[in-house]
C-alpha cells in the first residue's frame, strides 16, 4: 500500500507540476528513449547479477506490492512455536522433540504455524540449532557465537537484492545521458530542417535525461531502500530465534526465553507481553 501511494505521489507531483507550467506530456512519451534507458539498465542488471540474486529482487519487489509477510503477526507466531518447543522438551525431556525438528511438515507444533514454514531459511535455522542442543551438551556462548556468526552471513545475503537495486538507481541518470547524446547526435541530422524539426528533437532528447534522472531518483533508489527495510524485518526474526533460544540453553523458563525474545524484536512490530501470552494460550 505504501508503494503504491508513494508511486502516486510522486508522479502527481512532477508530472502535475510539469502540466500547470505548460508543458506538454506528449512531448514525454519517447518510446526509443525509453528502450535505450531501461533495456540498457535491465541488460546491466542482468551481466552483474547472479540469477539467484535477480530471483531474489523479483520476489522482493512482489512483497513490497503485497506486504512484508514479518509482520506482528508473524513474530508472535514465531514466539509461540519456541514456546511449544521449549514447553515439550522441558515437560518430556530434550529428545521428545527430535521428531518435530527432524520432520517439521508433519509436526504437530509446527503445522499450527504456517507461515513459520513457508520460510524455509527461518525453518532450516530453528531446527538446526534445536538439533545441535539435543544433540549434545552446548555452552550458550558458544552456541550464541555460532548463531552470531550464520545471522552475520544471512544479513549479507539478504542486503544483496537492495544493493543490487541500488546499483542499477545509480546507473539510470548515466543512461539517461547516452539516451540524450545519442538524440542529440540524431538531431545533427536535422540541422538543414526548419528550427521546429530541430527542436522536437533536442526535447525528445533532453526527454531521456529526465527519465533517467527521474526514474533513478524518484523509484528504483527508494525501491532500494525498501527493499532493505524488509530485509531487516526478516533478520529481526533470526534474532528473535536466537535470543529465544540462548535463553532457554541458560536455563530460563519457556515464558521467560521467549521473553528475550520478544525483546529482540523492533519496537513498532513488537507484540506487548500481554498479546504474546494471550497468543501462546490460544495456539
Amino acid at each position: 500500500m505504501a508503494l503504491i501511494i508513494g508511486v502516486i505521489v510522486v508522479f502527481a507531483s512532477v508530472l502535475g507540476g510539469y502540466v500547470l507550467h505548460g508543458g506538454n506530456l506528449a512531448v514525454l512519451w519517447q518510446p526509443t528513449e525509453i528502450l535505450i534507458i531501461f533495456g540498457a539498465a535491465l541488460g546491466a542488471f542482468v551481466i552483474a547479477n547472479p540469477m539467484h540474486i535477480i530471483k531474489e529482487v523479483g520476489g522482493g519487489v512482489l512483497r513490497l506490492l503485497t506486504g512484508s509477510p514479518h509482520n506482528k503477526a508473524f513474530y508472535m507466531d514465531l514466539l509461540s512455536l519456541m514456546y511449544d518447543m521449549f514447553d515439550k522438551s522441558r515437560k518430556q525431556g530434550v529428545m521428545s522433540i527430535e521428531e518435530d525438528i527432524d520432520n517439521p511438515e508433519s509436526s504437530q507444533i509446527f503445522t499450527r504455524y504456517p507461515a513459520i514454514i513457508k520460510s524455509h531459511e527461518l525453518l532450516a535455522f530453528i531446527t538446526d540449532y534445536m538439533r545441535i542442543i539435543s544433540a549434545g551438551n552446548m555452552a550458550p556462548h558458544e552456541l550464541e557465537g555460532l548463531m552470531d556468526s550464520e545471522i552475520d552471513s544471512r544479513e549479507h545475503e539478504l542486503n544483496e537484492p537492495a544493493h543490487a537495486v541500488n546499483k542499477v538507481a545509480d546507473a539510470l541518470p548515466g543512461l539517461g545521458i547516452v539516451a540524450a547524446v545519442l538524440g542529440i547526435v540524431i538531431t545533427m541530422n536535422f540541422m538543414s530542417e526548419g528550427p521546429e524539426k530541430i527542436g522536437l528533437s533536442v526535447a525528445a532528447a533532453l526527454v531521456g535525461t529526465f527519465l533517467g534522472i527521474f526514474m533513478g531518483y524518484g523509484f528504483v533508489g527508494p525501491m532500494s531502500n525498501a527493499l532493505e527495510h524488509h530485509a531487516k524485518y526478516e533478520l529481526k526474526s533470526y534474532e528473535c530465534a536466537k535470543a529465544s533460544i540462548v535463553a532457554t540453553v541458560s536455563g530460563q523458563a519457556p515464558q521467560m526465553a521467549i521473553e528475550f525474545g520478544r525483546k529482540a524484536l523492533p519496537s513498532e512490530k513488537r507484540p506487548s507481553f500481554q498479546e504474546l501470552n494471550d497468543h501462546v494460550r490460544s495456539k
